[in-house]
């Protein structure tokens, strides 16, 4: 059995966080673990409240997890403060953490900062250097490589300065933004591009936390970063095109689209 660990926050609605990140690693095969950064209260249409957890016991969880069951890839999320950042970083270099994917979710769907500005530059620091892959969307990519991004080309221009800038590779993900459906994997000074399935569905809330919790999983099952790219996104299509629709505002795609099960 194949494990991963997730680090992010808890979503009340389901659609996003932890929640999703277990959903999609279960989905794609492997043993999900989590480690719960805050508690957000939020359904589809915004977020409503966040409440963090103390450092010491988000040490506490990873500690746990590390020393009983070692995760083969390890996803981050939703981290809104220096102390947690600053925590999270020490633990993954005391157990030597593997295939870490960092999403460096600052911005929710909805438009409500995940993040605060501090947490930005300690993210930036200790977490990003540590990194596999990183997954901005456009504008997480403008914030950490300081550039406008309004083009293809442009993606590109800012793919390579944050690979430069942090010494890992970037999934820049286009979104309705630039690009569509299409992303940007910058890895080794060079760049591809992955297509997506254009998919007229409004619902789409977590498509970010899914897309690096897809790519964790399928590193941790040991496909290259090329082969985690191009199944994520495979997966990711196959949850919007199964036209999910729940909720009130921009509702959660269907991460178990796939599963095939007597229970189920």
């Amino acid at each position: 059995m194949y494990t991963a660990l997730t680090i992010a926050g808890s979503d009340s609605s389901g659609g996003a966080g932890i929640q999703a990140d277990i959903k999609t690693m279960t989905a794609n095969g492997v043993y999900a673990m989590s480690a719960v950064t805050a508690l957000t209260a939020q359904n589809t249409t915004g977020v409503y409240g966040i409440q963090e957890v103390a450092p010491d016991f988000l040490a506490s969880q990873l500690d746990c997890v590390f020393t009983d069951i070692p995760p083969q890839a390890v996803k981050t999320g939703m981290v809104s403060s220096t102390a947690l950042i600053q925590v999270i970083a020490d633990k993954l270099r005391e157990y030597q953490a593997r295939n870490l994917v960092v999403d460096p979710v600052m911005v929710a769907t909805s438009g409500a900062r995940l993040i605060s500005r501090e947490a930005v530059e300690a993210l930036k620091e200790r977490l990003l250097p540590l990194a596999a892959l990183l997954t901005p969307n456009i504008p997480e990519a403008e914030v950490l490589s300081g550039l406008e991004v309004s083009s293809q080309e442009d993606m590109e221009r800012a793919a390579r300065v944050i690979s430069e800038r942090y010494g890992c590779a970037v999934l820049c993900k286009g979104g309705h933004q630039v690009s569509d459906a299409n992303d940007l994997l910058w890895s080794g000074g060079t760049g591809r591009w992955f297509s997506g399935r254009r998919i007229d569905n409004p619902n789409t809330h977590g498509t970010g936390c899914t897309l690096s919790s897809a790519i964790a999983a399928n590193l941790a099952k040991g496909y290259s970063l090329e082969q985690a790219v191009e199944r994520a996104k495979d997966y990711i299509s196959g949850a919007l095109a199964a036209m999910l629709n729940l909720g009130q505002g921009r509702g959660p795609m269907n991460h178990l689209f796939d599963l095939k099960s007597r229970f189920c």
